[in-house]
């Protein structure tokens, strides 16, 4: 559905602003459904972009720093996140061996297996392939890839 019959406006100032709130409006769009996805399994989606990480360090330990800095979304309170995942059996913690006062993190096999699970569900599987094409999905990724263009222009 255009954006314009979904938000009720009749024109856009220009391309531009049609675009940007495009993107917006659709990122909010995804989100919501993938929060409500991930809700089904008593987790959020920062928690399920958290456990995507650790399972991508896996075997090797992960610190809340490294989780922080790979995160989608900004996520201030990694502490706390990670001590939910942890609380639920999705991950453990351990000393780490060399600095006393660092904190080792991996998945557990728990964690591990809800990823099993979910991956395909998050991963919009079911939705994408439906209303756009590969080749689109290639084209729609490269442009918000040069959208973003040097990421840290804004910081």
């Amino acid at each position: 559905m255009k954006i314009e019959k979904e938000l009720k406006v009749k024109k856009f100032t220009n391309d531009w602003q049609r675009a940007t709130v495009n993107v917006l409006f659709t990122a909010s769009w995804l989100t919501l459904i993938l929060e409500k996805r991930a809700a089904k399994r008593m987790i959020t989606l920062q928690q399920f972009n958290a456990l995507r990480i650790l399972r991508g360090q896996y075997p090797a330990p992960t610190t809340n720093n490294l989780i922080r800095s790979r995160m989608i979304s900004n996520t201030p309170d990694i502490s706390r996140l990670v001590d939910r995942i942890v609380t639920k059996g999705l991950a453990s913690r351990a000393k780490n061996k060399d600095d006393k006062r660092a904190v080792d993190l991996f998945i557990t096999q728990k964690g591990l297996d809800l990823l099993d699970e979910i991956e395909e569900d998050m991963m919009l599987t079911d939705l994408l392939p439906e209303h756009i094409s590969e080749r689109d999905a290639v084209k729609l990724s490269a442009l918000l890839d040069a959208l973003r263009g040097d990421s840290n222009d804004e910081d």
